[in-house]
Formats: structure tokens, sequence, C-alpha cells
């Protein structure tokens, strides 16, 4: 069996389910293979120095991580992978920065890691590489001789052609991806954007179903959407903390009708637009006056950056706005919470919970609709409210779905949400739920590795010319 090796940006011990997310995803497959995971070791050092690695195991995996200097990090993470791709991929153009030494730091921290790495692998590894930080990683490897077979899926949506040509370089970035084996997006939407941006822009030609042929490389695109392992989450939920934070939630909510949103704090998660929908809903239905609770919770995220400081005192005034309005001395109608809750206690808050509130304005896919969906009594399920930009509205039909930008038709659908029998929930829980059941990460994982697995690996005789 082939050892897989995964490369991301960050990299988290896959023995720990609490850090969720990759690390449940991939745990079996690493461990199965005796896999190696490599990533950045979220170390910043000072300019000048040589970056380090560091080796350690987790169980059968070995995790290995590198440091990055001070400008490489700043030009890297902060200024081209969040700075510039990020925005630009949630279609905020308006956000994007395009500094020129943005992509030259980009293309040596890609290099750096090539150069770390190649020594590192087997002949018959096959590598899976994840997410945007890394566009350019398989090209990088390609340069030092590397004919394994390399992956990438990428977790962000992908833009229209014309809102990914806005970038600078946009050409560069999409040949990168020609070095890779497999590329794979989170719906199907993603997968027509990059079929259409190739056959346009690259002049790539098709030589099969989603399988493009353009700089002297053959690569096989396709739509993996990403899920969640049911039962793992199903399990935290049975667990003490997911049951503690359940019955606390009942006894203090008791004469409520609890909402949840649960978000990291990001222009992409469309939180003022949900908060002015709630506003909306309890401006036009007074009988949800001391009746329905918001709990939103919105984790840290690159509080350095300005837009990022921006929107949290915007959630801070409409918060308070809505409070100091609607409020009574015995109930507040949201409680907002800018931290972040432990895995192990969300399946509780999801559960106590009758409406899920998942409204991003764009999003890959969001796997807190999944969770919620996992976490439900099936006799008395809550309902999911959730947005159609975001990547999980392709599967999750039977969800109510909101154009999150119309705040009146976002507060109406909460408002349904809030009366639907319990007939109606159940049926709609139950499909929801074969669905994720269906297409759980152990799916998404095999899927793709399938396709890569069957995938020619590169083509021999071939170089791969330096990007």
């Amino acid at each position: 069996m082939s050892r897989l090796v995964v490369v991301s940006n960050r990299v988290a011990d896959p023995r720990k389910t609490a850090a969720g997310g990759l690390a449940v995803a991939l745990a079996e497959v690493l461990n199965n293979t005796g896999g190696l995971w490599f990533g950045w070791s979220g170390r910043i050092v000072e300019d000048g120095g040589q970056p380090s690695l560091h080796t350690q195991h987790a169980g059968p995996v070995t995790l290995v991580t590198a440091d990055l200097g001070q400008s490489d990090h700043a030009a890297y993470y902060v200024g081209y992978s969040n700075g510039v791709l990020w925005p630009v991929f949630h279609y905020r153009l308006d956000l994007a920065d395009f500094d020129d030494g943005y992509i030259a730091g980009y293309r040596r921290v890609n290099q750096q890691f090539a150069r770390q790495l190649a020594p590192l692998l087997r002949e018959d590894d096959i590598i899976w590489v994840h997410d945007y930080h890394l566009i350019p990683l398989a090209a990088e490897l390609r340069a030092l001789g590397c004919t394994q077979r390399i992956g990438f899926f990428l977790h962000i949506p992908l833009p229209p052609p014309l809102i990914l040509a806005a970038i600078p370089g946009h050409d560069w970035l999409i040949r990168a991806l020609f070095a890779y084996d497999v590329v794979g997006f989170q719906a199907e939407a993603d997968l027509l954007h990059f079929d259409n941006y190739v056959a346009a822009e690259a002049h790539a030609q098709p030589v099969g179903e989603h399988r493009w042929r353009a700089f002297n490389r053959t690569v096989q695109a396709g739509a993996y959407p990403i899920g969640i392992d049911v039962d793992e989450f199903q399990g935290l939920a049975q667990a003490h903390e997911g049951r503690e934070m359940f019955e606390r939630m009942r006894r203090e909510y008791s004469r409520r009708k609890l909402l949840v949103g649960v978000d990291r704090l990001d222009y992409s998660k469309g939180l003022p637009q949900r908060l002015k929908a709630f506003r909306a809903l309890l401006t036009r239905y007074p009988e949800t006056h001391r009746s329905a609770t918001l709990i939103q919770i919105a984790s840290p995220s690159r509080e350095d950056v300005s837009a990022y400081t921006d929107i949290l005192h915007e959630l801070e005034s409409l918060c308070g706005s809505i409070n100091g309005n609607f409020g009574e001395l015995d109930w507040m109608p949201v409680r907002y919470m800018h931290r972040t809750v432990a895995r192990p206690r969300l399946p509780g808050l999801y559960r106590a919970s009758r409406v899920a509130l998942v409204t991003p304005l764009r999003d890959g896919m969001n796997l807190v609709a999944k969770e919620f969906i996992a976490a439900q009594d099936p006799a008395d399920p809550g309902v999911l409210v959730l947005s159609r930009f975001a990547g999980a509205a392709e599967q999750l039909k039977e969800a109510l779905m909101v154009n999150p930008y119309d705040v009146e038709g976002t507060a109406n659908a909460i408002h349904l949400a809030l009366q639907m029998p319990v007939e109606e929930r159940r049926v709609r829980h139950e499909s929801l739920m074969a669905t994720i059941r269906q297409y759980d990460v152990h799916w998404w994982c095999n899927a793709f590795l399938d396709t890569l697995a069957q995938a020619e690996s590169a083509e021999s005789g071939t170089p791969w010319l330096r990007l």
C-alpha cells in the first residue's frame, strides 16, 4: 500500500478528535498507511536564519513542520493567501490587496516547502495537497524531479473566470494546477468555473469528462464535497461535555426557542446580514418577543486585518442595538460571544437549538450545517436555515434555503422555521441525515484518493518548467 503524504498550511495531531476538520477527515487513512503530514509549524522566526524542520510522531503518523521567516509569513500567509486569494475566491475584489511583493513571497515559501519535502518522499508515495495556500506546490515539486501522483483539493470556493481573472498573474495560478494529476473542488459550481476558465483562458483541450490537457500536462478535475464523521460527532453529543451543554441550555432557556449561529469572524460569513434579518424578524413578528433567542458565536480570526476589525465593530453595534431596542429585564434577544467554543461542547448546543442559521455570503462547504443535522434528536429535530451560496446547499436541499442579501426574505424563512410543525421537521431531517451519512468524510476521502490512485502518474520524459 502506498504511503499517503498530506500537505497543508497547518498540521494537527490526527489522534485528537477535538482538532476537528482535516485531522478527523484524514486520521484513518494516515494511520493505515503510516502516513506523513507536512506543513507550517505556526512558528515565525527572524529573517536571515535557516528555516528549521520539526519532526514528531503521532502513532504511526509522522508530523513534519517548517518554520517561516517574518517577511515570508507576511507575504505568503497574510499578504497573498489571505489578502489576495481569500477575498477574491470569496468574490470580494474590493477587499483584495494586489501588492506586487506578496506573490513573490507566496512563490518563495512554496519553493521552500518543496525543497524541504522532496527529500522525505518515497517513490510510490501518493501526495495530497490542501487549499489555497499551496496551489503552486506541485509545480515546485515537479521542478525538483518528483514524479509521484499528486492531488490538490481546494477547500474554499473557486470564483467565475471573470472574477478569477482580476488577480494579477491569474494565468500563473491556473497553470500551476496542471502540475497536479487530480484537482478537487467542494461543489459542482466550482468545477464548472474551473472548466470554463481553462477552456477560455488557458485554451486547454478536453480529453474526457472534466479532463483537460494544457502545458504538456493532463489534469482530472472533479467535485468532492467534504463531509463529517457522523458517528464521531454523534458520539461527542453523547459524551459528558456534550450532554452537559445540552442540559444547561435546556435549563437556562426552557421558555425560549433557541437559534444558533457558529462561525469564524469573517466577512464571508454574512454575520451583519444575519443579525439584520433577526432584527427584521423581531420587528415583523412581535410574537417572537420574549420567545426567540439567538446565540451567535463568532470565533476570533485574523484580527490584525482592518476588514476583520471593521466587521467586529459592526457586529458589536448591531447586537447592542437589537438588545437595546427589543430586550427586557428577563430576556436578551441576542447572546453574542466573540470567542471559540470547544468542539466537544458544540453538539449539545446544536441539539438544544430549534433553528441553525448558516447564512454565509459565500462558502466552500460549511460543515456547521452538517454538524447541526447530525446532532439533532430525530424525534424532535431542529431546522436548518441555509444560504444558497454555501457549498453545502448543493447537497442539503431539504434545508430552508435563503438569500442572505435579502434581509426580509431571510427573516420570513426564520419565522417559518420557528413555526414548522414537528412532522415536517422530521421528514426534512430524515432526508438530510441520509445525505450526510451517504456523503460523509470517509466517502470524501475515498472518492478523491481512488481517483488519484487511478490517475496516470506524471508523464515521464516531460520536464516541468519552473513557473
